[in-house]
Parts: C-alpha cells; structure tokens; sequence
C-alpha cells in the first residue's frame, strides 16, 4: 500500500507558512531537509526529560541519555546495514570526511600516491583531499564528468591504476541529482587495491543503502539532510579499517589511561569521539530514522523519482531553460538556468512569489566551471513535495521569464 502522503505532510509544521503572501513551497532539501513533528518533540523531549552527559555518570539521567545515545548508534547501523561498532557519531558528512583524511589518509599515504575522486564532487570531498595532498605528498586525481553529467567511466581503467589508495565519490551529485554507479566503482577501485570512501549525503535519506552490498570502505552522511536537525552526522568504517586508525580529536572520552607523557586510547568508536559529543543530536537522529523507516525508503525513492521526472517534463516545456544532468534515473533535484536571468536573480524572484530554491554554485566550483557557467538555479525535492508544487513553480518561471524578458 502506498504511503498517505498528504498525511505525512502535515507531520511538517513548518510547511503551513505562507512567505511574502504566498503559500511556502521548499524546494532547497539537497541543502537540508524540513523536521517533522516527531522529531521536534523528541529534542524537546530529551531536554525536558533526560539531559546529562552521557558514559560519565551513575545517575538515573545519565543511564538514560547514554541508553538513548547507544539506541540511536544501533539505529544508524541497521539503517545502512553495518554493525554499530563501525558507526562514528560526527557532526556530518563534512566532518565523516575530514576524520578519515586526517585519520586514515595521514597514517596511510605518502608521496607519490594517488586520490582519485570525480569532477562533479562537493567541495567537502574535495578540499579535505588536497589539505592531505600537501601534507603528504599524494596527488589528487578526477574522473571525468560527459557533457551529459554523467561520469566518464570509459577513463576508469587507464586513471585506476595500482597508485590510486583511495577513490571518493559522491553517491549523488547535489549539483546534477546524477546517481553514480557505486557498485561498479567500488569493484573496480577494490581490484586495484584502493580503499572507497562514499559520500552520502544526498543518498542516505532518499534510498536503501546497504554498505555490505556495496562493500565501500567508509560511508558518511548528515542527520539534516534526512529530517533530523543540523550537527549530527555518522561515518561508517570497516571495522578491520577502524581498528587501526589513530585518533583524530583528542580528549575526554576516547582513553583508557592518561599520564602526563602519554596516553592510551579505546577501541572502535569511542577513539573518534572526543569530548562531550551531540547526544540529543543522535537521539534524535534516531527518530528520523525510525520516521524514514515507518513510511519506508523505496517508497520514498519511488515518490522522490517521481516528482523529479514530472519537474524535468514540464520545465523541458520551457523556451530558454536549460537542465544540467541526465534526464532520467537521477535523484531529487533539477538544477537549471533560465535564459536572461542571473542565477541568484532568479532564485530573489522565486522566494518573492513564496518558492524557496537555491541559486549559487552548489559548493561544486569545478563542475561549474566544466560547464562554462557561473552557477545554476536548483530546485530538490523530497517526500512531503507534490505534484502541484511543482506546477506553481513552473507559473513562477513562466513569471520569471516575463520578468526578466528572456
């Protein structure tokens, strides 16, 4: 039985808004998805209830929140199929990146070793890489990106050579909604000896993810982008990967014994998580999953597809609009430029009539610039979107276009 989606929709409080007069239609989920009221209450919740530190204390509130703080690890580990013992509370998929660059990138490369990641990768997957290439001396490497925003996987075998240690990729680009083929990437890359780091955060709430399927090596997604709030994230490492990876942060927490020359530090994740970490963060990131699972991801992936594919037919009806990516079998989001209309310009006239889409480069300078454009406007959608959204839209870019006289 499909889910009831206008039901679900009144789970968000937030959508019942209007914005400059206009009823509000949020089309910006690639940059963080809306809360629903389960979620809310359960950070109010924890607050009311249960706040304390957590693994410290011997009191009723602290047994509580670290129950609640372990639950929610367990909970993050069936949701991609690992074992809570490879699950890293971070603060996203930022940070799950940056902790394995400095983590497992500087214990493990040297000069001469090859980074192989893609044109079309977040800055986040990008920048980490090439602060470890300047301390180490490994070089960093792209895939190419087809005119058609897919990868160039025919350049695979000459670029994955035996130097490549580590290919990222994002599992779905923010910038195109292409959907790379990670089962294949991952093969290939595991066949020459590199370890996968798989960027999700675009694909975590939006789809299945099964890292024992995939067999990637470390996998990294944000709590915000699936409904739970800002700060929160996990990294997934292989626990044979995670058992050797030095420290990060430093700090309470994450030792066995301290002395003032040296110290000895835990095993598995607690190693990764200095200090007091985001407890109710976690907790609550725990709700949105049991949320997500309750209305179920293929579905969620079913609907998300098929509002994109409606998007991308009625914004092709419109003269001068042009649509960066694949046009099919892609996620959640459209990104495109109307003829005449800066970006930016564009995205002003959009919130005046109550639409909230993003214009800029999408943290993607790069790819921007293998398309010979400034930046794009991006509309993304998610499960509490519809099909007359969608519409209005088009009535506001049909607007825009009068507007701007393209």
């Amino acid at each position: 039985m499909s889910p009831d989606w206008t039901r679900i929709r009144h789970d968000f409080p937030i959508l019942d808004q209007e914005v400059h007069g206009h009823p509000l239609i949020y089309f910006d989920n690639a940059a963080t998805s809306q809360k629903p009221r389960q979620v809310i209450d359960a950070l109010v919740r924890y607050y009311e209830r249960d706040n304390a530190n957590v693994h410290r204390g011997l009191h009723e509130l602290s047994n509580r929140a670290t129950d609640q703080y372990e639950t929610a690890r367990r909970k993050v580990a069936a949701f991609v199929n690992a074992s809570d013992e490879e699950i890293i509370f971070t603060r996203g998929t930022t940070e799950g990146i940056n902790l394995v660059a400095q983590s497992w990138g500087r214990a493990n490369l040297k000069a001469g070793d090859v980074i192989l990641a893609t044109e079309m990768e977040h800055h986040s997957n990008l920048v980490p890489w090439q602060m470890l290439a300047a301390q180490t001396g490994a070089v960093l490497k792209h895939i190419p990106v087809t005119d058609e925003g897919v990868l160039d996987v025919d350049q695979l075998d000459s670029l994955l050579t035996e130097q490549v240690k580590l290919l990222t990729f994002v599992h779905v680009s923010n910038s195109l909604g292409t959907i790379n083929p990670a089962k294949l990437l991952i093969e290939k890359a595991h066949a020459v000896g590199a370890k996968v780091l798989l960027d999700g955060a675009q694909s975590a709430g939006h789809m299945t993810v099964d890292v024992r399927s995939l067999d990637c090596d470390f996998y990294a997604l944000s709590g915000h982008k699936m409904c739970a709030p800002t700060g929160i994230g996990a990294l997934y490492v292989k626990q044979p990967i995670l058992a050797n990876m030095p420290p990060w942060h430093g700090g309470g927490e994450m030792i066995l014994r301290v002395q003032f020359g040296s110290s000895t530090f835990k095993d598995g994740p607690a190693r990764f998580e200095a200090g007091t970490p985001d407890i109710s963060g976690a907790i609550v990131l725990g709700t949105a999953i049991d949320y997500l699972e309750s209305i179920g991801r293929q579905a969620i992936f079913d609907h998300d597809a098929q509002l994109t594919s409606y998007a991308l037919q009625r914004m092709s009806e419109i003269e001068g609009l042009r649509i960066f990516g694949p046009m099919q079998d892609r996620g959640a989001l459209v990104a495109f430029s109307l003829e005449g209309a800066h970006p930016h310009d564009l995205t002003e006239f959009a919130n005046t009539q109550g639409l909230a889409l993003r214009g800029g480069h999408h943290c993607t300078q790069p790819l921007m610039r293998k398309f010979k454009v400034p930046s794009t406007t991006r509309a993304s959608f998610y499960f509490y979107n519809t099909r007359d959204e969608i519409d209005r839209m088009i009535d506001i870019l049909l607007g825009a276009k009068k507007f701007f006289g393209s």
